[in-house]
């Protein structure tokens, strides 16, 4: 018996299809979001963004540090004197010094605070920082797999297409010869172009999802492998969404954030009741003198001075501008406190909204890869009424585009439930480039 390729398994087929039409240099997942990262401008600036925060918190701790000087002076006088009747006089006379002082801050509430209030600088571009990380993961997932999804479906439309065109050949044939009316030839034509104009779509859809993702990674021709077939979607892990939701409350870099802005804002009002409270330095200085005479003494002298102390500065009154200051910062304290409010019901209304999302799409590929099978066996039970007389060709052209549209959809869903794992994992605020791995091992090799 010969052996026909439509013999075969439609999966194993689908499977060949994607083999063989795979780009030699295809790239994965993990390789292109490596790209991006290098290339993406947001996660750079956040990057440079967490760079100046640090040599900002050194500077705060600066003032607890004690600073110290050298002050060194050097003069010349020439003094000219003329008395009548007598030869003019000149006297030069010089003077040398160097000062050694320094100062160490004993009690500066102020600068304690600053110093703290650097530390949390620190910890906040850091959460900048790891949002714009997962922000690039998910722009990175989002691009492949819109390009995926592109090729699939442009596949499907080429495939849709072939199908047509058998079918409006066989009308023709079957015209002619007088089987079949001229309508069968006409509604086949009239399905044929339609198939053409959603391949120009097609196409022009995956060359602009092509340069958005190349615009992404920074690099040219990117190519996105396929999914393997046949797919093993992985199963979410807790399956509770109130587990999910307490995860996000404490890593979520947005709540994060807003709880480095209120701890901030309580910081600046213990600062700015600080402006009421003495401060305390040490002080000492090291003088070393020479003078080369002078008008009053020709004879060259030196000397040494040290001094040591302490000064104690004792706030009164500022015009009431502390009092106002503490004003101001109680109110922003309690805008950072409704801010924070905020963030925790809109991190828990995302994270929920991701996580049934998924539970959707899991349904919704299993309900399409069922209606898969089930479009399958209708075009062939209609393909074999037509070839009966019990069904026309319209029958069989709605058959097939139902076919290729489920098989479309099922491709799409598959990325949709990749994609909604992701989110929900960034929503919770534990995303990481590691959690790219269990997806990009789904994908051909």
């Amino acid at each position: 018996m010969k052996f026909l390729p439509h013999m075969l398994p439609t999966p194993i087929i689908t499977a060949l299809a994607l083999a063989l039409s795979m780009p030699a240099g295809a790239q994965s997942l993990i390789e292109l979001h490596a790209a991006a990262r290098g290339y993406d401008a947001a996660f750079q600036s956040a990057k440079s963004n967490l760079e100046a925060a640090q040599a900002k918190a050194a500077q705060a701790r600066a003032a607890l540090y004690p600073t110290a000087g050298l002050v060194m002076d050097s003069s010349r006088t020439n003094l000219a004197t003329r008395v009548e009747g007598a030869p003019k006089s000149e006297s030069t006379y010089g003077t040398n010094s160097a000062t050694v002082s320094g100062k160490q801050p004993l009690y500066n509430p102020a600068n304690a605070i600053g110093a703290t209030q650097g530390s949390k600088g620190v910890e906040v571009a850091q959460a900048q920082l790891l949002a714009a990380e997962q922000d690039v993961i998910m722009r990175v997932s989002q691009g492949y797999f819109d390009v995926l999804a592109s090729q699939d479906s442009l596949t499907f439309v080429k495939a849709q297409k072939t199908a047509v065109a058998e079918q409006l050949a066989s009308a023709k044939r079957n015209f002619e010869v007088g089987t079949s009316t001229i309508t069968d030839t006409r509604e086949a034509q009239a399905k044929y172009d339609l198939v053409i104009a959603q391949e120009i779509a097609a196409e022009n859809d995956l060359r602009i999802k092509r340069l958005a993702l190349d615009q992404l990674v920074g690099k040219p021709d990117s190519q996105p492998k396929p999914l393997a077939l046949p797919v093993a979607l992985p199963a979410l892990q807790p399956a509770n969404v109130d587990e999910w939701v307490q995860q996000a409350q404490n890593t979520h870099p947005d709540i994060v954030r807003a709880k480095l802005g209120l701890e901030l804002a309580r910081l600046d009002t213990d600062k700015a009741r600080s402006g009421h409270l003495p401060t305390l330095d040490l002080y000492g200085s090291y003088r070393l003198g020479q003078n080369n005479g002078s008008s009053l003494s020709p004879t060259d002298s030196r000397s040494n001075s040290a001094t040591i102390g302490l000064t104690l500065n004792i706030p009164l009154f500022a015009g009431f501008a502390v009092q106002n200051r503490i004003k101001e910062t109680l109110a922003l304290e309690d805008k950072a406190s409704t801010d924070l409010l905020s963030a925790q019901r809109a991190v828990a209304q995302g994270t929920r909204t991701a996580y049934f999302g998924v539970l959707s799409g899991q349904g919704q590929v299993k309900a399409l890869e069922a209606a898969e099978t089930s479009s399958q066996s209708a075009l062939d039970a209609t393909k074999l009424g037509y070839q009966v007389g019990v069904r026309i060709n319209i029958d069989v052209l709605n058959a097939q585009s139902a076919l290729f549209q489920t098989k479309r959809d099922l491709a799409k869903a598959r990325y949709d439930v990749l994609l909604t794992g992701l989110k929900l994992r960034q929503a919770s605020g534990t995303l990481k480039a590691e959690d790219l791995g269990p997806v990009n091992a789904l994908f051909a090799p």
